[in-house]
């Protein structure tokens, strides 16, 4: 049986006082989704034939309007978006398959599995990347599967609220720098969902918050501290993830200010009183996090700002020291 960072709280027993919270929101989350359809924001009109046993015409660089970043953003989007067999087994293994939590999980997967159907669809048939690659990467990365860093229910409730956060603010940022209203369009909607998918797991922490906020702070200083994209053992993730970052659609000022900071504030981590030592400690450690994530944050900027300018040099080149900073 795995314990609650406190000690005080097994996993089993927070299920069973989080369960009834859980319904609700499932039910307050049904009332809020709209009902969408992949197929009406693909521009179909726009696909033709890939060469292959149809026939069809080779897919080349120039066929996409879209820079290569916005298209390197897209691919790291759609590739962590395949992962989600992994992530269901994964959230499984936390929260278990039956009572509210089962049924969340069962509707929180039927809803994940739109994003990356839409997007492939709208890459294939944009032309945006070479469909070959893409399916390599799906295979390798669906190979590889997924494994949560973090052991304990609550602190891997803390990486969902985060990670549905990062998603969505990833998926508007890619949508508003691609210059392709249909690519915007279908990315807003599917930033929607995760934004939906973060509330129902903030609201959770929320109320776990009122049950046992020292147990709480300490999941959520371990995973801030420990935070890593779900996509990050996938082949070609830290070139990917640099492209992303240098076009401004997510970086470390990104992830601080839009995504950490904004949480935080949420669950009133800095309002919270009469904390007992181990929590009052974990608040220290958070801050101190928060601290050195946004220190990189400028040091990349100042990297970035140098690439851009031009003006660096030296053996390895920019791109080794923009990746450092990363």
């Amino acid at each position: 049986m795995s314990f609650s960072p406190t000690g005080t709280r097994p996993d089993s027993l927070w299920l069973d006082e989080l369960e009834p919270v859980a319904g609700e929101l499932l039910e307050r989350h049904l009332t809020r989704a709209q009902e969408w359809f992949p197929h009406q924001y693909v521009p179909w009109s726009q696909g033709y034939d890939f060469e292959g046993p149809l026939g069809g015409t080779a897919w080349e660089e120039g066929q996409s309007a879209l820079s290569p970043t916005i298209r390197s953003a897209l691919v790291l989007n759609v590739l962590t978006e395949d992962n989600l067999p992994s992530y269901h087994w994964a959230v499984s293994d936390r929260i278990g398959r039956t009572g509210a939590w089962g049924e969340w999980l069962a509707r929180w997967t039927a809803e994940e599995d739109r994003h990356s159907t839409a997007l492939r669809a709208y890459l294939h048939t944009s032309r945006a990347v070479d469909p070959v690659a893409l399916e390599r990467m799906r295979i390798a990365q669906m190979s590889t599967g997924y494994t949560p860093r973090h052991v304990g229910m609550l602190v891997n409730l803390v990486y969902l609220a985060v990670q549905e956060l990062a998603t969505r603010v990833s998926h508007r940022n890619a949508g508003r720098y691609s210059g392709d209203s249909r690519c915007e369009r279908l990315l807003s909607r599917i930033a929607q969902d995760e934004n939906l998918h973060m509330i129902f797991y903030r609201d959770l922490l929320q109320a776990a918050m009122q049950m046992d906020a020292d147990a709480v702070l300490q999941a959520v200083s371990e995973c801030v501290r420990d935070f890593q994209m779900p996509a990050e053992r996938m082949a070609g993730f830290r070139p990917l993830a640099l492209d992303v970052a240098l076009a401004g659609v997510y970086d470390l000022r990104v992830h601080h200010d839009e995504v950490l900071v904004p949480l935080l504030r949420s669950l009133a981590v800095w309002d919270v009183r009469e904390l007992n030592p181990a929590g009052e400690q974990a608040r220290d450690e958070l801050a101190g996090t928060l601290h050195r994530i946004e220190a990189r944050a400028r040091a990349f900027e100042n990297v970035k700002e140098r690439w851009s300018a031009g003006r660096a040099s030296g053996p390895g080149g920019i791109t080794d020291k923009v990746s450092a900073a990363l």
